[in-house]
């Protein structure tokens, strides 16, 4: 298996293979299997190549993900049919997200229409036991459980984090399809505790994880639905599968494209590079290509409109940042002659401050400049505007906001007197 020697078999699923990595301590090999089931394996078949598809799809939604800012345990793609990740303990919940109602989710809500739709997405937990059917769950069952993993009691701070993680991830896998003309209409997903103690998304994500309806459409599904609707298995409605999940696997190439938009920082001198470059650092962050520029409207209007109508030509997305101290007329004159969105961030100094941000805010009418104070406010103002029609952006702002909240969570479990 390439560098890595594998070690005794872990756990053995349906669909997979679990492997210690002696020779690389707290990782794991995860290897797919050529099977495809349904129905807690009440039906089951051999799908030859289905391990390569489902580890491509896997690989490609996690390095997205990853790349996003989504704590997950997948490390890279080993070989065709395996990849390599944390190790983890498992927490033995599925976290189902839904968008629109159907599958079961009409079976047990008698009287919901199929193709309502949740806005918030539905949330729901089920309980792994094959025995049992994977019985659905309440957060309190979860909580009385007591589940311990990783040495970490799954209480009330755990679940919390798991949710608005399972959310998150819906919401930014969804936009993605949704920008390939695809609705994500639910999806399931696993975590687990590794070896620091830390929640991560686990297990994988293919096409045995959600269902994707092309255009919104039910009947053009591409999802493993298609398997479970079959009434009678034959080698032509395997292949229709196969194909399917092929499909999937490479419409997932087209998730990250070159980038479509980005920031101009025109800086009124030189000497307010600095400043520049924290908006610059600020807009890489977010996925967001950003160019600095030193230009002056007051010494030097006709350049300035000249490197304006430079970008403005070019059609690209642009959101234009205007760092100018004293008397601000770059920004108002980039405002007065662009269509593009412009933000000031006049780099404030301590002896004029109050007369420098005026003179950002005291405009003509018909200018529509906004002001921020911070260089990284005004990073993060670009990629909001951007991440309007970009689903990169949008991702990566959105996993920003989750570790955020995840970060203070943990911090008011660890004050707490009850932790």
């Amino acid at each position: 298996m390439g560098e890595f020697k594998l070690g005794k078999q872990l756990n053995e699923g349906k669909t997979k293979i679990v492997y210690e990595l002696p020779d690389h301590p707290g990782h794991v090999l995860l290897q797919s299997k050529d099977r495809i089931t349904a129905g807690n394996a009440a039906r089951q078949h051999e799908l030859e190549g289905k391990a390569a598809i489902s580890t491509t799809t896997t690989a490609r939604v996690f390095d997205f993900l990853n790349s996003a800012g989504i704590r997950t345990h997948f490390i890279k793609q080993e070989s065709d049919t395996a990849f390599i990740a944390e190790s983890c303990d498992m927490i033995m919940i599925e976290w189902v997200t839904r968008r629109v109602a159907t599958g079961s989710f009409l079976k047990r809500n008698i009287g919901v229409k199929e193709g309502y739709r949740f806005c918030p997405p539905k949330l729901e937990y089920f309980y792994k036991d094959d025995a049992a059917g994977d019985p659905e769950w309440s957060r309190e069952q979860i909580l009385a459980a007591k589940m311990v993993c990783g040495g970490v009691l799954i209480g009330p701070d755990e679940v919390d984090i798991m949710s608005k993680m399972t959310v998150c991830v819906f919401e930014i896998l969804e936009r993605a399809w949704a920008a390939l003309d695809c609705s994500l209409i639910d999806m399931k997903i696993e975590f687990g505790i590794n070896q620091k103690g830390e929640i991560v998304l686990a297990d994988i994500i293919d096409s045995d994880s959600w269902r994707l309806w092309p255009s919104g459409d039910r009947r053009l599904m591409k999802d493993k639905q298609v398997y479970r609707e079959l009434k009678e298995v034959t080698a032509e409605g395997l292949e229709t599968v196969k194909r399917n999940f092929m499909w999937v696997a490479d419409k997932l190439k087209e998730f990250t494209p070159k980038p479509q938009a980005r920031a101009v920082v025109l800086m009124g001198s030189p000497s307010d590079m600095t400043h520049s470059e924290k908006i610059r650092d600020t807009c890489k962050s977010y996925g967001v290509p950003c160019e600095l520029r030193v230009t002056s409207a007051h010494k030097g209007t006709d350049e300035t409109l000249r490197i304006l109508a430079e970008y403005e030509g070019e059609g690209i997305p642009t959101v234009f940042i205007a760092v100018a101290g004293r008397s601000n007329g770059l920004g108002p004159v980039l405002a007065g002659n662009a269509s593009w969105p412009v933000i000031n961030c006049p780099p404030v100094s301590a002896d004029w401050g109050a007369q420098d941000i005026w003179s950002s805010l005291r405009l003509p009418s018909g200018l529509g400049c906004s002001t921020v104070l911070y260089p990284e406010a005004a990073g993060l103002m670009a990629a909001q505007i951007l991440a309007l029609s970009n689903h990169i952006v949008w991702g990566k702002l959105r996993a920003k906001q989750l570790n955020t909240w995840i970060g203070l969570q943990m911090a008011d479990k660890n004050a707490r007197s009850d932790k």
